[in-house]
């Protein structure tokens, strides 16, 4: 966000109180970017505990996928029946259980009860975070605001890595998955403070309270945008979910399901779940590569600050564009340097410079903008819906590349599979050049008006810049 655009937001108690309530809950990402980090650690001691056949060690670490994928295809249709708000606070309590059933499990078959409930919870979190806080934030600055979430889902990684290493010693595997409860609490505990969405509030009849929860977070006159509101509501057809199957929806809902299979099948999270595995592959050892994976997901952390300072100045699109360009430029090169390099001859770092410049690229596109447009393109009716089910589509896709992976590598080697990854990348450029409208600087009814009169999926609904 520009640094007129902040002044002007936090210069009221309005713009203040809105930037606590939204680093609040950014919570939720750092619960997603925690719990589905911390189990590459604690697999290497919970393998020893319960000596695990390669098979249970794959259901282990998958199982919080196979969750997140339930809980966002429940998440968005209970987000919309019982309101942003408390479906927080359900999202902390389920990461709550889930992180102490995992911390006590006397059996394995504990373990992946929990790490399955831990999931339901990281699908609940994917979608209410960047859902709740693209409903409250104000226009200028509802980007940044949003991104925030995919910030803390990177500095929960980040922090699963360094909570990993600091009880590696002991190989405290239990202390290591019972962390989550602590954000969990302080995410409880601080929603109860915080309003609900002003959006769906009005939605449900609730006019009163929407009006306060703007007087809350908006400096200034807010009747123009309860009015907008109030026009977006009436407009209407109330068919709730089948609405996602009206012709004039269609179009986002390809952008958003698009990019959530583009987001995964490019790569990252191969290179995140499995990059001390690639790089062991070089001179690397393993101490060695732990740190690189330090490092590359500092990077990821910093990458996503640079992104969150320019998407309300520059657009969703161009972040998106550039990303996009240079993890192909990368993944090229990746694979180059593992078809061609010396293994014996400082490879190692070579090859870390690489993931680490596709990192960067994802982190400032595909990264956060995608979280972010889908909180942006689809009407206040089905959005919670929409969310769910492009979610679900995320989660499906993650789940295939991590299972599919190991199996690329051994199959058709690490450079072929990079080159797999960067075509991936150059169909995904392609698909967003296309169909990914620019959003910046709307109102979320502006846009859903736009999208009501759209003729195709790559009709402009970009901002008045």
């Amino acid at each position: 966000m520009s640094t007129a655009d902040m002044r002007a937001v936090i210069r009221g108690e309005g713009g203040r109180f809105v930037y606590v309530v939204s680093a609040l809950a950014a919570l939720n990402g750092l619960l997603f970017g925690f719990d589905t980090g911390i189990i590459s650690g604690a697999i290497l001691f919970i393998d020893t505990a319960f000596e695990l056949t390669p098979l249970v060690e794959g259901i282990v670490v998958s199982g919080a996928m196979v969750g997140a994928a339930a809980g966002a295809a429940v998440g968005g249709q209970l987000s919309d029946r019982i309101g942003r708000k408390r479906f927080i606070l359900l999202s902390a309590g389920v990461f709550f259980v889930g992180s102490f059933l995992m911390a006590v499990a006397p059996t394995v078959e504990v373990l992946v009860a929990g790490r399955m409930i831990d999931g339901v919870a990281i699908g609940f979190a994917s979608i209410v975070g960047p859902l709740y806080i693209s409903e409250i934030a104000p226009p200028s600055v509802r980007g940044g605001l949003t991104s925030l979430n995919q910030l803390m889902v990177t500095v929960g990684i980040l922090s699963s890595y360094f909570v990993n290493y600091a009880f590696s010693g002991s190989g405290s595997w239990r202390i290591m998955l019972g962390a989550g409860m602590i954000p969990a609490v302080v995410l409880a505990v601080g929603m109860l403070r915080m309003p609900e969405s002003p959006r769906w509030l009005y939605e449900e009849g609730r006019t009163d309270e929407a009006r306060a929860v703007l007087r809350r977070t908006r400096d200034g006159d807010i009747e123009s945008e309860l009015s907008e509101i109030e026009s977006t509501v009436e407009a209407q057809s109330g068919n709730g979910v089948r609405d996602l199957l009206s012709p004039w929806i269609r179009p986002a809902l390809v952008v958003g399901l698009g990019l959530a299979i583009f987001q995964q099948i490019t790569g990252i999270n191969a290179v995140m779940y499995y990059a001390p595995t690639i790089l062991e592959s070089t001179a690397f050892g393993s101490s060695q590569s732990i740190l690189a994976s330090v490092f590359i997901g500092t990077v990821n952390v910093a990458m996503t600050v640079v992104a969150i300072l320019l998407v309300d100045r520059v657009g969703r699109r161009p972040l998106l564009l550039v990303g996009t360009g240079g993890m192909i430029g990368s993944l090229a090169v990746a694979g180059l340097v593992f078809q061609f390099a010396d293994p014996t001859g400082g490879v190692g770092w070579l090859a870390t410079l690489t993931l680490v410049s596709f990192v960067a690229f994802f982190a400032i596109g595909l990264g956060p903008v995608f979280w972010l447009l889908i909180s942006e393109i689809y009407p206040l009716a089905v959005r919670g819906s929409a969310m769910g089910l492009v979610t679900v589509a995320n989660w499906l896709a993650n789940l295939a590349v991590a299972l599919s992976f190991p199996v690329l590598l051994d199959g058709i080697g690490t450079p072929a599979t990079f080159w797999l990854f960067g075509a991936c990348s150059v169909v995904a450029l392609l698909f967003t050049y296309r169909t990914v409208p620019e959003t910046r600087g709307r109102t979320l009814e502006a846009i859903e008006a736009d999208l009501r009169g759209a003729t195709g999926p790559a009709a402009d609904v970009r901002g008045d810049d």
